[in-house]
């Protein structure tokens, strides 16, 4: 079960040590100003009216703004033709162990009543496409699946998830800003509908959630300790900056912000490091709520499971961690806004926090090694088995895909991504996955 007591972490650090970047070169008084995409200009004209704004102000526009962020504006980010490769895109066999963790988390629980499948941004569909055959395989679950629920804000990737789980992009608009349509035949046509929040999806019994690389995503705050107390880091503008220099820079507030007064004060992890000046930390509220939303549906039925599944330490605060990806190479989250893929580590001690904090009806496990993980649910054997009725170079491909997922030496897959599950409270039972077997 996962443990109520953590190790500190403390790392002091010089001031933006990893957010600052190259300086920009000045821009003659008689040049007009430039910018790399208008979401920088619209960006720019709005902080010099409102002033500097939080990081997790300027990520959200930047992916999701209506001015051209990221995922409202990019059709597919996905593959190798996009921005960058998620592990479902990889290889089958990683959506093949999700989905019998599935089978085996819902065997655990007794096999009761009907389930609800919720994807938490479900990319291409990949991931659910590959779940859902390999449930084909188990009728009597396959047959208990009442509902999918897919929550996702970008509906280029709607109808790219429509295409594949539906054969149509065609979808029906519900009154509360939903969309709905039926799985493939060959999936018992199960009736799908999608939502923009999670908040939107329908409060069921049974939820089996799933959180692939979504957490990742989500907006994070950033504070100094500092003998004044917590102070955040805004962003503005990076004056006379020519692209494709940095258009924008991090820089300590002067006073205490309300997010500084109210989000540091949240765990005792970041208490204790508020008397360490220098010391730096990352905090996503909107992580938390949605980690307390999740933990509610899954204990107040007692009934269902989550498993999230991310890169991010496995016990320490996330520090100096937001990072862009463009044609899958590492770039300042600063260059291109709109056009560039932010992401930052997540804090699973924060969200195990806050999931045991929101009901008592819940357990956490994790979160573990991905590499530890997948191997645990049986993915060599998978392979094994898969390899004896293929050709060589396509057994070569799949090998080399399964040893990119479990790696975990160095920055490998199997060592930076991690995985964590909610289930119901039973005693500290562990999961399949996380140390513990099927019970029948």
């Amino acid at each position: 079960m996962f443990p109520r007591q953590w190790r500190l972490f403390t790392r002091r650090i010089t001031l933006l040590q990893s957010y600052r970047f190259s300086s920009a070169p000045s821009v003659p008084p008689s040049l007009p100003r430039t910018f790399s995409t208008p979401l920088a200009k619209h960006l720019t004209e709005a902080i010099k009216t409102t002033g500097p704004i939080s990081l997790a102000a300027y990520m959200r526009q930047c992916l999701t703004s209506e001015h051209g962020g990221y995922y409202t504006s990019t059709a597919d980010p996905f593959g190798r033709s996009g921005d960058f490769i998620t592990s479902p895109e990889i290889s089958q066999l990683f959506g093949e162990m999700v989905g019998i963790w599935v089978v085996s988390e819902w065997m655990a629980q007794g096999q009761k009543g009907n389930i609800h499948l919720i994807e938490l941004g479900p990319g291409r569909g990949t991931l659910m496409d590959d779940i859902l055959r390999t449930l084909s395989n188990f009728r009597s679950l396959a047959s208990a699946i009442s509902s999918i629920f897919l929550v996702e804000a970008s509906a280029s990737l709607r109808a790219v998830q429509a295409q594949l789980l539906c054969g149509s992009d065609a979808t029906t608009p519900l009154p509360d800003g939903g969309f709905t349509s039926k799985s493939k035949p060959e999936f018992n046509s199960i009736p799908i509908t999608w939502y923009p929040t999670l908040t939107s999806v329908p409060k069921v019994s049974n939820p089996f959630i799933l959180a692939h690389e979504f957490f990742d995503a989500l907006p994070i705050h950033v504070f100094e300790a500092t003998s004044s107390g917590w102070r955040e880091l805004l962003v503005s503008p990076a004056i006379d900056a020519i692209p494709p220099a940095p258009e924008f820079l991090l820089s300590r507030s002067a006073a205490a912000t309300l997010h500084s007064m109210v989000l540091p004060e949240l765990s005792e992890r970041y208490k204790e490091l508020k008397k360490s000046p220098g010391s730096i930390i990352e905090v996503s509220p909107e992580s938390l709520s949605i980690t307390e939303g999740i933990s509610r549906r899954i204990g107040n039925h007692r009934s269902g499971a989550a498993l999230i599944m991310d890169y991010g330490p496995l016990d320490h605060i996330p520090i100096n961690s937001l990072r862009g990806i463009r044609r899958h190479q590492t770039v300042s989250p600063f260059v291109n806004p709109g056009e560039v893929d932010l992401s930052a580590d997540v804090d699973f001690v924060a969200l195990a926090e806050r999931a045991l904090v929101a009901s008592e009806g819940v357990e956490v496990h994790g979160p573990v090694e991905q590499g530890s993980f997948l191997l645990a649910m049986g993915m060599k054997e998978r392979l094994e088995q898969l390899a004896k009725r293929l050709p060589e170079d396509k057994r070569k491909e799949l090998a080399v895909g399964v040893e990119r997922l479990v790696e975990r030496g160095g920055g490998g897959m199997g060592r930076v991504y991690k995985a964590m599950a909610i289930v119901p409270e039973r005693g500290g039972r562990r999961p399949v996955g996380f140390g513990g077997g099927v019970e029948m």
